[in-house]
């Protein structure tokens, strides 16, 4: 197992895992959305600090920041509930004094994972280009 920075590799599998991940964690909101917006999302990462976690060989999950917020943080589905979130958000954790993030409120696996890892609600919303309800959530040290 290793946390690494992204190297341009590893886009293919990163940006699969970004794919079946959004779509199966967020059935409320159509595979569309997430299909239509991959070229972009494809742009932004290569923009933002992102780590990959790697086991033998293989890219299984990464994290992306943007200063102290993070943008996304994906495990691809059978690797889901092994720790392989826990270690990256340990990893950016170890690197930053405070983060924040936004998260789908019916994401309830999601948000309860950000609960238990320390992570607070600091608002309610609704995403402006999904409708669908959020909220943001932060860490400090």
């Amino acid at each position: 197992m290793v946390i690494r920075k992204l190297c341009e590799k590893d886009m293919p599998a990163v940006m699969s895992i970004w794919l079946t991940a959004n779509v199966q964690a967020h059935d409320f909101i159509p595979k569309s959305y997430w299909e239509g917006n991959s070229d972009n999302v494809s742009c932004l990462i290569r923009q933002s600090e992102v780590y990959v976690y790697e086991s033998d060989g293989e890219v299984i999950g990464f994290v992306g920041l943007c200063d102290n917020y993070i943008a996304g943080l994906f495990v691809e589905p059978h690797s889901q509930s092994c720790g392989v979130g826990k270690r990256l958000l340990d990893y950016v954790k170890s690197v930053k004094r405070e983060l924040s993030l936004h998260v789908y409120r019916d994401n309830v696996r999601a948000v309860r994972f950000y609960k238990r890892e320390g992570f607070t609600v600091m608002s309610d919303g609704v995403d402006g280009n999904t409708g669908a309800e959020e909220m943001l959530m932060e860490w400090k040290r």
